[in-house]
């Protein structure tokens, strides 16, 4: 069956991000079979007190609304509503295991692993649905969560989780984010955006459309009401530690200061080039800090891309933030980008790597804030014992966990299997690194590059569970569900 595309049928978030400066997740235990499936059924037109679901078509607003309200089901909650066994088996995998079982190839492990993990996420069998609410502010939250699980009896709240966005896009580590995400012909004016990766097709975020693959399209769940249109998410809270990576640069920043080759690194009075806040001339050994932390993540700070400007996190005249490749650099392209950066390595874009059909392939959607104050960095300030926790509450969408979410984690992550010069690396932002065995290259033009070590690892998980996103048809199919 080849289904056509109709964004009225597909949840909002998911191709288009909602702009919304505040987030907050319902985590979520059903408690009434039958009350549920009678809240699902309202929910797709908000009658009852229920919010209404938000859909793809319904982010053309000529005005935005103030809240948005989009629910993920995990295997668990599909079971919880009395899904059909038949229809249960045809769901991948890595889906049905969730995401606790599979946290090994996630690398979620010592300190991240699932034992560890947050309530409610240490009971992952009691989270069946994942209820998102993106608003203006706090009385808007309150008031969709009032309305969506105040006073009924379908549901027990487990948890609230709630995230905001700093000024600029900004996260922890101090990095602009949210960037260079996936669009759609189907969705987004190409003239519109400046990026050199090609559209992706809808079979990368969606079930029932061709994917990166020719001839390819992922296997969709039955029966087809509920299956087409859907997309998988996995859900992630990750606790960073924002004060430890800034002890990370000034410890490599000092060390470099002693290193034979830093003058081929920042050539003298190449620090003058890098400035974080307009007419401020940074010492050396901050701009040591700066260009060890533009390195590992593959842009300077403000979002720059290394691979357009490598010496300076403010050229003139200005670069695009997205339109560009690892292709065509005039050298062997790490000297610009590191082969082993956090974007570069997530997403090579047309640049080579071992698995050259993959290139596209694992592009996800990522949807993401900030939860805990932002940092500012002090290096006369001790470090604070009871220093609040930060982190980010993400989502990687996309219409096959396994071959994008996973694949990406492991492969690329966490193993660096794109290129034999980062084999046996892992990010050096997100990996599980380990100070005795991990390791970063920051390259040189001349020769061999001046190579990191003693990485800890900077962000841990603390919770997560993958969810299904399924299409208005298939709210409606699992709220008409009996017996």
């Amino acid at each position: 069956m080849s289904c056509k595309f109709n964004p009225a049928d597909v949840q909002g978030n998911i191709l288009r991000g909602y702009r919304k400066p505040r987030v907050r997740y319902l985590m979520l235990e059903i408690s009434d079979r039958a009350a549920a499936r009678r809240w699902l059924t309202a929910a797709t037109s908000g009658t009852g007190g229920v919010p209404q679901i938000a859909t793809e078509s319904g982010q053309r607003w000529a005005t935005k609304p103030d809240t948005c309200f989009n629910i993920g089901l995990t295997f668990e909650g599909l079971r919880a509503l009395g899904t059909p066994a038949a229809s249960l088996a045809t769901f991948p995998t890595e889906f049905v295991q969730g995401m606790n079982k599979r946290a090994i190839k996630l690398g979620d492990a010592g300190p991240s692993a699932p034992e560890n993990w947050e309530q409610p996420f240490n009971e992952p069998a009691r989270v069946h649905l994942i209820a998102s609410i993106y608003a203006d502010d706090v009385a808007q939250l309150d008031r969709v969560q009032h309305d969506a699980v105040g006073g009924q009896q379908a549901f027990k709240l487990l948890r609230v989780r709630d995230g905001w966005c700093f000024d600029g896009d900004y996260v922890h580590f101090n990095y602009q984010d949210n960037i260079s995400q996936p669009r759609f012909a189907e969705i987004h004016d190409r003239d519109s955006f400046s990026d050199s990766q090609p559209m992706a097709p809808l079979g990368t975020a969606l079930l029932g459309y061709p994917t990166n693959f020719e001839g390819l399209k992922w296997r969709i769940p039955e029966p087809e009401p509920l299956g087409y249109n859907g997309s998988f998410n996995a859900f992630r809270v990750l606790e960073q530690d924002v004060v430890g990576f800034e002890e990370y640069l000034t410890a490599a920043a000092t060390e470099l200061l002693e290193h034979p080759k830093v003058n081929e690194l920042l050539p003298p009075g190449a620090e003058a080039n890098i400035q974080v806040k307009e007419g401020q001339r940074l010492p050396r050994h901050d701009a040591l800090r700066e260009v060890i932390a533009a390195a590992m993540c593959g842009r300077w700070r403000n979002g720059v891309p290394l691979a357009l400007s490598p010496d300076t996190p403010n050229p003139s005249p200005d670069v695009s933030r997205t339109k560009f490749d690892y292709t065509n650099f005039d050298d062997d392209g790490a000297a610009r980008c590191p082969y082993g950066a956090h974007i570069r390595r997530c997403n090579p874009r047309g640049g080579q790597i071992v698995q050259r059909v993959a290139n596209h392939s694992r592009r996800l959607v990522r949807r993401g804030m900030p939860y805990g104050p932002a940092y500012v960095h002090d290096p006369a300030k001790p470090r604070d014992p009871n220093e609040p926790k930060r982190g980010l509450l993400g989502n990687f969408i996309g219409a096959n966990l396994g071959a994008q979410f996973e694949a990406m984690s492991c492969d690329w992550l966490n193993l660096g299997l794109q290129d034999p010069r980062i084999t046996g690396s892992n990010d050096p932002l997100l990996g599980a690194n380990e100070p005795e065995t991990s390791w970063f290259d920051l390259p040189l033009k001349s020769g061999a590059p001046i190579r990191l070590r003693g990485l800890p690892r900077f962000v841990t998980t603390k919770g997560g569970a993958y969810t299904f996103l399924p299409s208005m048809a298939a709210i409606r199919y699992l709220g008409s569900l009996t017996g």
